[in-house]
């Protein structure tokens, strides 16, 4: 998908989104967030922070950096974080997360929450997201992938020609673009569409930063 295509659909969906979507995503966000085992101390990249629906859940003493490309989104988050006085969020940018800004190995912790499957190239996604983060830290990822089920993996690819009004791929597969490297475990399965998977990064972080 293309970034202006991107920052379009949530353009659009600023305004409902915590009401439509956040009842339906937040166990997502939950399971990713238990799984995380964060520490005091501990920072996490957050990309695709969206109106920070998730930065309340993460606990005291975590160090908290959200990006995303839609600054309708942000504009709500960064109230949302005045609000609820969330001190321990450090910032939130907007950046594209295909060519982030920070350093190698920027971070203890990367999430990229319902991301994956809206970027315009996942595998370069993928490759910023190991870069920025440090060697053997770890990768959360809370996606659709496409279906096993052949009849409803059939829908999804009807569907994806309208994966730019959608706002996502539906008919996404994970598993094409990753390194034989990439050690990924699925943690958990929030419902029949959306699971939680973890990346270690380990040697993949090497190859990508170099």
């Amino acid at each position: 998908m293309q970034i202006e295509a991107v920052k379009a659909a949530y353009r659009r969906y600023a305004g409902i989104y915590d009401a439509v979507f956040g009842p339906v995503l937040q166990p997502g966000r939950r399971a990713v967030l238990e799984a995380l085992r964060c520490r005091p101390g501990d920072r996490v990249l957050e990309v695709g922070v969206g109106t920070g629906l998730s930065l309340p859940l993460y606990p005291s003493g975590v160090k908290v950096t959200g990006i995303d490309v839609s600054r309708e989104m942000l504009d709500k988050a960064r109230a949302r974080v005045t609000r609820r006085g969330l001190n321990d969020v450090e910032a939130l940018v907007e950046m594209d997360a295909e060519a982030m800004s920070f350093t190698d190995a920027s971070f203890d912790k990367v999430v990229a929450m319902y991301v994956v499957s809206v970027v315009e190239r996942p595998q370069r996604l993928l490759q910023e997201l190991h870069r920025v983060c440090k060697p053997d830290g770890e990768i959360f990822l809370v996606n659709h992938v496409r279906s096993d089920n052949p009849i409803i993996g059939a829908v999804e690819k009807g569907l994806a020609r309208f994966s730019d009004k959608l706002g996502f791929h539906p008919d996404f597969e994970l598993r094409e673009l990753l390194d034989p490297s990439h050690e990924i475990a699925e943690l958990s399965r929030i419902n029949f569409f959306w699971k939680v998977m973890r990346v270690r990064n380990g040697v993949a972080h090497r190859r990508f930063s170099g």
